[in-house]
């Protein structure tokens, strides 16, 4: 399983997803109780494959996740991650690594804050190409 966390300068999750340049990817395949977590890949999104703007004509460096972590996202930034096949998970967990223990603990996720642009992106959502 991969899990793809959404950061501000990748050390705290980040609200709004879509908008989001830089990313913690872990690679849980291989990962057992008895271990400490793996090292995460560090990926820098350019500006056009930030996914408010990314056009779906190439792959994308997210491709292949199986789970995206933020403290917000949009309504059709949920639905484009999955038609990529990424089930979208909010929280209000600022510390990447313990977000990460919570899902590998099968505990759910501290409920995300609120946060106004999350209602100004449902509302860009009702026009958006996803």
């Amino acid at each position: 399983m991969k899990v793809a966390i959404a950061t501000q300068n990748f050390t705290i999750v980040s609200g709004h997803a879509g908008q989001s340049r830089q990313w913690l990817v872990y690679d849980l395949g291989e990962h057992h109780s008895s271990r400490l977590l793996p090292a995460p890949q560090r990926i820098e999104l350019a500006e056009d494959e930030v996914m408010h703007v990314f056009k779906d004509d190439r792959p994308h460096p997210l491709d292949g996740v199986d789970v995206v972590v933020a403290a917000s996202a949009g309504d059709g930034f949920v639905r484009h991650m999955r038609h990529r096949r990424a089930d979208v998970l909010l929280t209000r967990e600022s510390d990447p690594a313990l977000a990460i223990t919570h899902i590998l603990a099968g505990e759910a996720l501290p409920d995300p804050r609120f946060d106004v642009t999350t209602t100004l992106c449902k509302i860009r959502d009702l026009f958006s190409r996803y």
